[in-house]
């Protein structure tokens, strides 16, 4: 049962990044299709657009970590048998939501750097 919460819960956090990255590049349209026209490649579009929310994460996981292992520290203690927390448990949860949260904002990414660039500036 916590595994399904877990899991709801990083379904809920994915689905705010991907508004989040929708929003973003709704509101840099008219920035994407300048840098398009003069002459920026889809990687490069999509990497511009990727790297602030990679940094945002990469932040909130050094944020978190220490908090978690100490709140994680004094659960475990009042066990008799229990595990230990190395530096490989909090440096794969930040690959895997470094991994995530490329994913998530990697697709909305794509379809804007994808777009016609004429369309976004037609009004202008």
């Amino acid at each position: 049962m916590l595994r399904a919460f877990a899991a709801f819960a990083v379904l809920i956090a994915c689905l705010g990044l991907f508004g989040l990255a929708a929003y973003a590049a709704e509101r840099r349209t008219k920035e994407i299709g300048i840098r398009r026209i003069l002459g920026a490649t889809v990687p490069e579009v999509v990497l511009l657009l990727c790297r602030e929310f990679l940094g945002l994460i990469a932040l909130a996981n050094a944020l978190a970590a220490p908090v978690a292992y100490i709140l994680m520290r004094n659960w475990l203690e009042r066990y008799a048998y229990r595990t230990g927390l190395g530096p490989a448990i909090f440096a794969g949860v930040l690959v895997l939501s470094l991994g995530l949260g490329l994913t998530t904002v990697v697709f909305q990414a794509l379809r804007a750097a994808a777009a016609n660039p004429s369309r976004s500036l037609r009004y202008e």
